[in-house]
């Protein structure tokens, strides 16, 4: 650690080398973070669900599977898979909830918190417990997404180094968003979405936090570059869901069906937040020890997944509604008329489901993943009917998928940009820019009040982790004449006036500080309380000691033309309770004294009226 504070020191903290140097470093860590929780689930899969319950969760075209498994796989029982899916939620509970009870549910909220109220600090440990708690979920067959944890290790990460280098609070909650957006840019295979999203993730508004994008592109970069090498070479480019989605736009009237797709993915967004935080609170009621509601809720979800393998005459399709689920949507994307719209809207209906109970009870996973399974069903399913509606003008239902992934979880989540750039990444097309930004901005409007990471604060004005920078903002403009009051009395002590007398006047004031005047009534300097305090103890001089001895001739002073910003940093340099006010022609002349509570509630009544005007302007 003492080589690359050095090393800093050589780029200059002050500059970008700094963020050049950790960003790769970051980077580095989140791309080695991401090759080994992904082998970690698929090492805990295949000899659990595929060795002993034989069922094995179908992959996108450019994921690598591990383990070799044909022939190797025991006979399906989907009884197995319950007892399996139960044990998993089990072990993660008693690992979260006994050494890192903060790695419990989705990771990306807690990093956010994090960033917001927490200075940038996510204890070493929390990474660490995340990835094999999620493993564990997500390899038994629970419903949820990769992206959580992995961010989470990122984050984490970012943050120690952080705290390693005593960096200060401002650089290490850009260095938790840089690990964020690492583990998203190299577990999706998309570094530009990554770096975008671990700006735009942290508010609800359409707001960024612009310090965190270039130090989160570096790391992305470097951590989607060192997963890849992992991969073979005919993956290693390859986006996740494959090249082979050549969908595009053939006619400006099918925006109008995509209209409609947009008002149906709103609904489907608020049912989704609305059902994980209800049934996350119902388990949060139940009266047994925290460790054990993963296992009660991973069992419940083992139960619909196999309800659903029955209701479809024993579809193992059916079965998507667990574990990841990414091989489904990979056949709605490319096949949806293989799947029909009754399948499809099952699977996204019952997903939501599995995931609230796999994730709200507690479970250890991401949120993101199930909402691209989620949109991309709802997504597809709607094209399906608009082409039996339009035929001649629909002829791509599989373009609905793709643009329903990205407005599903744009309005979910309050991240329109990354997402988009985010389903073009993963997907390998571009063509269809144009509904997919249609969809995304309405569904992020429509779904204002939906919010399904509940730890983003609306705007960089309200988070706690700005309050300090918005101080100068909202200060900024106002004048000294504005908040002082010319008319309070003041008592002024002559210069001539003995330490006597003065100590005896004190007892008479609640005033602390004491401006001291010439024969003609000017200002030459201020003394305190404090200040006659250290004369207190020697009584012989007090006869002796006049104003003039006492009194401070350089002193900070302010006029009323003075801006605000001026007073604040006066008061902070030489921390002080009160400043006096002087002619700003003639500084011996005294115009009142400034006290610091005057203008902080000054900037408090300034903040409401800015956040006042914040909220009528964003309605």
């Amino acid at each position: 650690m003492k080589k690359l504070s050095s090393l800093l020191k050589f780029f200059d903290l002050r500059t970008s080398g700094k963020w050049f140097v950790l960003s790769c470093l970051i980077g580095i860590v989140a791309g080695l973070g991401a090759i080994t929780f992904d082998a970690l689930i698929q090492f805990v899969e295949h000899y659990s669900l595929v060795s002993i319950a034989g069922f094995d969760d179908p992959q996108t075209i450019g994921e690598h599977t591990i383990f070799e498994t044909e022939g190797n796989e025991a006979i399906f029982s989907p009884w197995l898979v319950l007892l399996i899916i139960t044990l998993g939620g089990l072990a993660s509970g008693v690992i979260v909830y006994n050494f890192a009870p903060e790695a419990e549910g989705h990771g990306t909220d807690a990093a956010i918190d994090a960033f917001h109220t927490k200075r940038g600090m996510i204890p070493l440990r929390v990474p660490i417990v995340k990835t094999i708690a999620s493993a564990l979920t997500l390899g038994t067959g629970g419903s949820g997404g990769r992206e959580g944890p992995i961010a989470q290790i990122g984050a984490g990460f970012g943050s120690w180094v952080a705290s390693a280098l005593k960096l200060s609070e401002r650089d290490r909650r850009i260095l938790l968003a840089a690990g964020v957006g690492a583990g998203i840019g190299a577990i999706f295979r998309a570094p530009l979405a990554g770096a975008l999203f671990a700006a735009e993730i942290l508010y609800s508004d359409a707001d960024f936090e612009s310090d965190v994008i270039v130090p989160a592109a570096m790391s992305s970069i470097i951590a989607y570059s060192v997963y890849c090498l992992s991969l073979p070479a005919d993956l290693q480019f390859l986006p996740l869901f494959g090249n082979g989605l050549h969908h595009s736009v053939d006619s400006h009237g099918e925006l109008i069906p995509y209209t409609i797709l947009s008002i149906i993915l709103s609904l489907s967004a608020a049912f989704y937040v609305k059902t994980f935080y209800g049934t996350a609170g119902l388990f949060k009621k139940l009266p047994i020890k925290p460790m054990f509601r993963p296992a009660i809720g991973a069992f419940l979800t083992g139960l619909v997944g196999i309800g659903m393998y029955y209701l479809y005459g024993k579809d193992v399709r059916a079965l998507a509604v667990l574990s990841t689920g990414y091989g489904f949507l990979q056949d709605a994307l490319t096949s949806a008329k293989s799947l029909g719209i009754p399948l499809l809207l099952s699977i996204a209906f019952v997903k939501i489901f599995t995931t609230s109970l796999t994730i709200g009870s507690g479970g250890s996973g991401g949120v993101f993943g199930p909402s691209m399974i989620i949109g991309g069903c709802v997504g597809t399913a709607t094209g399906l009917f608009f082409q039996q509606l339009w035929p001649d003008l629909i002829t791509q239902p599989e373009a609905f998928g793709l643009v329903g992934m990205a407005g599903f979880f744009a309005g979910a989540a309050h991240a329109p940009i990354s997402t988009i750039i985010m389903v073009s990444e993963i997907t390998g097309n571009y063509a269809l820019l144009l509904p997919t930004m249609l969809a995304s901005t309405l569904c992020f409007v429509l779904c204002q009040k939906v919010h399904l990471y509940q730890k983003q604060y609306p705007s960089r004005l309200d988070s706690p982790a700005h309050r300090g920078d918005f101080l100068v903002d909202v200060l900024e403009g106002s004048r000294i004449s504005d908040v002082f009051d010319p008319g309070r009395k003041i008592q002024l002590i002559p210069e001539s006036k003995s330490l006597d007398e003065i100590v005896h006047s004190l007892a008479g004031t609640q005033q602390h500080y004491f401006p001291v005047i010439d024969k003609d009534g000017k200002m030459v300097g201020i003394f305190s309380e404090d200040d006659v305090r250290a004369y207190l103890y020697d009584e012989t001089i007090w006869k002796l000691a006049l104003a003039r001895d006492i009194m401070k001739p350089d002193f900070a002073k302010i006029s009323p033309d003075d801006d605000l910003n001026t007073a604040l940093q006066r008061f902070t340099a030489i921390n002080v309770e009160a400043l006096p006010v002087v002619d700003q022609n003639d500084p011996g002349i005294l115009l009142g004294m400034l006290t610091r509570k005057e203008m902080i509630g000054y900037y408090n009544q300034q903040l409401i009226k800015h956040k006042r005007a914040h909220v009528e302007n964003s309605n």
